[in-house]
């Protein structure tokens, strides 16, 4: 299969996992205390994975200053857009209680939301592009991460936008399509950058990783803190030391 192909393919089975968690989500109703477990375990899953797969091999192949500077220009970009969003109502996107406003209550939220779940997906989905390029193949533990973390994500969300009143087509409208665009950004990674100088990849893969960080410590802790806040670091522990040992078969 044509490395392009694998990208394409890759990046949507992750942001798949976006809609398995909302169509979870939606059919039953999970346990706040439940959601925030998951929510945890994804976190730590997420951190090691940006640490040992993304800054790690980003330093090695491009140094240390590329790595650097990608690092928190992404992290910045993602706080300066965060910012904007939450100001029109998607500072809550990742939480599954009442704290997302309904359109009446904040006229254009949803879209704000939508937006901000486009955002939180596709430094994720980009990264996987870019092990092709730096690789010649996908990562599994890059690839575990991502979808371990999608599917709390898309559960966590979509429970929100439930109990704000937007419908069924709504939600999986906003997931489905993400899916998708997960796919192309990954696509993307790959093919823009497939003949790049490795200081570029580093740099791009970096600014993925700080990207990923900030939307962790913005987004995803909050949640599992909300509600299992006695175990959260050592549900985050389990998930952290899951994917490294992912990673340490896999090298």
């Amino acid at each position: 299969m044509p490395l392009w192909l694998q990208a394409l393919l890759w990046g949507t089975i992750a942001g798949a996992a976006l809609v398995l968690g909302s169509a979870i989500s939606w059919r039953w109703r999970i346990r706040p205390k439940t959601v925030s477990t998951i929510m945890a375990f994804g976190s730590g899953v997420l951190i090691s994975a940006l640490a040992f797969e993304l800054v790690d091999e980003a330093a090695t192949r491009g140094g240390v200053p590329a790595t650097v500077g990608g690092f928190l220009a992404g992290s910045g970009l993602f706080v300066a857009a965060n910012f904007v969003l939450a100001r029109r109502g998607a500072r809550h996107r990742k939480r599954s209680g009442n704290q997302q406003p309904s359109e009446r209550e904040e006229p254009g939220s949803g879209t704000a939301i939508a937006v901000g779940a486009l955002l939180d997906g596709i430094p994720e989905s980009l990264v996987l592009g870019l092990g092709l390029v730096s690789a010649g193949a996908i990562s599994p533990t890059m690839l575990a991460a991502v979808f371990i973390s999608n599917v709390p994500e898309g559960l966590s969300s979509a429970a929100g936008m439930k109990r704000a009143g937007r419908s069924a087509g709504y939600v999986f409208t906003v997931w489905g399509s993400i899916a998708v665009l997960c796919g192309i950004a990954s696509l993307l990674g790959f093919v823009a950058l497939e003949q790049a100088p490795a200081e570029l990849v580093a740099f791009i893969t970096a600014l993925a990783a700080g990207a990923i960080l900030a939307m962790l410590a913005d987004t995803m802790i909050p949640e599992a803190f909300e509600e299992h806040h006695l175990l959260t670091g050592l549900t985050a522990a389990v998930g952290f030391v899951t994917a490294f040992a992912i990673h340490s078969v896999e090298g």
